[in-house]
């Protein structure tokens, strides 16, 4: 459905309910497997308040709109930041291999709920067109983690970006964070937040390598002397271990957190206001 064909508000009609089950039966038009249910829908709302169901109509045509919008705007972001006279990005922008990384980034674009899940969007994209560092199946899974991560996970990864070894103190800090309890919801949610990162392959705690990149088997620690208790918690926030990025995690700041200069200058019509 394409922008022109979507209407900026529903008529004000008394016939609410013709204009419910219209609308519903437009969309059923448009998707065709859901035209039974959507039909069923109508059925059903004709027999309830018609006011309500057309302002929810109104908003969701008002959010499919908003959608459009964003995704024009991240289009044309993408292309102030190339140089489409190089022969290069120019021929890198029309192969089906880029062709099928917006596809898949549109596809899936619920998955920029913010503004600054949008900005990694289309820093991944202008990257992929205008660098090849990645393989495309790498930067396909870079795409996944927009959806699959929050900003507070991007946030951390940030901040261990270029710090040669940070702990999760040094981290909570760095991010701006308040002192919280051991026990609250907040701590929880941050060491939920590193095991994503661990498990996902973006971090990991620090560790010395060799010349040719070979990890250095830590000292094993001091074994505790028997009767003295169980061994204590790590905190959420401890202070001894320092983390690192993987080189995976590293590839994904080049190509989401890196933002490629402007090529050609343009006002945004998403800060309109500004």
């Amino acid at each position: 459905m394409s922008e022109e064909n979507i209407p900026d508000k529903l008529p004000e009609s008394t016939k609410g309910k013709k204009i419910a089950k219209g609308a519903l039966q437009v969309a059923g038009g448009a998707i065709p497997f859901a035209g039974g249910l959507l039909s069923a829908v109508a059925g059903a709302w004709s027999e309830k308040e018609q006011e309500e169901v057309n302002k929810f109509f109104e908003y969701w045509i008002k959010m499919i709109q908003d959608e459009i919008k964003e995704k024009e705007v991240t289009m044309i972001e993408i292309l102030a930041r190339l140089d489409m006279h190089d022969k290069k990005i120019k021929e890198r922008v029309k192969s089906k291999e880029y062709q099928s990384l917006v596809k898949k980034t549109f596809r899936e674009w619920s998955g920029a709920e913010s503004d600054e899940k949008r900005k990694l969007i289309r820093n991944i994209l202008a990257n992929a067109a205008a660098t090849d560092l990645s393989s495309d199946d790498v930067i396909k899974l870079f795409i996944d983690w927009i959806n699959d991560y929050s900003d507070l996970h991007f946030q951390v990864i940030g901040a261990i970006y270029n710090s040669n070894g940070i702990t999760r103190g040094a981290i909570w800090t760095k991010i701006g964070k308040s002192n919280v309890r051991e026990d609250s919801a907040d701590a929880d949610l941050y060491k939920l937040l590193f095991r994503d990162l661990s498990t996902g392959g973006i971090v990991r705690q620090h560790r010395e390598t060799d010349y040719f990149g070979n990890f250095i088997p830590k000292t094993p620690a001091q074994r505790r002397p028997k009767g003295s208790g169980t061994k204590p918690m790590t905190s959420a926030f401890d202070t001894t271990e320092s983390y690192e990025l993987t080189e995976l995690g590293k590839q994904f700041v080049h190509y989401a957190m890196t933002d490629l200069p402007l090529k050609i200058e343009y006002k945004n019509p998403l800060n309109e206001n500004e």
